[in-house]
């Protein structure tokens, strides 16, 4: 096969929205109000509407900003890197060998999945899940 022949299509799913929607919301760990108080740009202090949040956590359209990207790391209380690994799924997609990275195996287990394959995201998943 060559490289044009080899097509490999990327896992994408909605994670960053997904990362959101689990915290965020009546009867979650903060109201929209909340977490837009606390979810700030620690380098530019930019800070999405409270508004936005709820878009977000409502899975409905919005851009993924790298301002974003940081403040929802602040507002969660998470690495920026597994935010914007989130971001990655949601925009860009993994492919299965890029599943191996430490981020996308955190993205993949804060929003409830265990990975099928790529044996470093699943030993990583499978190492929190003896920890529970």
């Amino acid at each position: 096969m060559t490289p044009r022949e080899a097509v490999v299509v990327p896992e994408q799913r909605d994670a960053l929205t997904e990362l959101v929607a689990a915290n965020v919301g009546a009867g979650k760990r903060w109201s929209t109000r909340a977490f837009a108080e606390i979810a700030v740009d620690p380098d530019t202090g930019w800070a999405p509407s409270k508004s936005l949040v709820a878009k977000i956590a409502a899975g409905q359209s919005y851009d993924i900003t790298p301002q974003l990207v940081s403040a929802l790391a602040e507002g969660l209380g998470l690495p920026r890197e597994v935010v914007a690994a989130a971001a990655h799924f949601q925009v860009i997609g993994y492919t299965e060998s890029e599943l191996a990275g430490e981020a996308p195996a955190t993205v993949l287990h804060k929003i409830g999945e265990r990975p099928a394959s790529a044996s470093k995201s699943r030993s990583v998943a499978e190492g929190w899940a003896a920890e529970e």
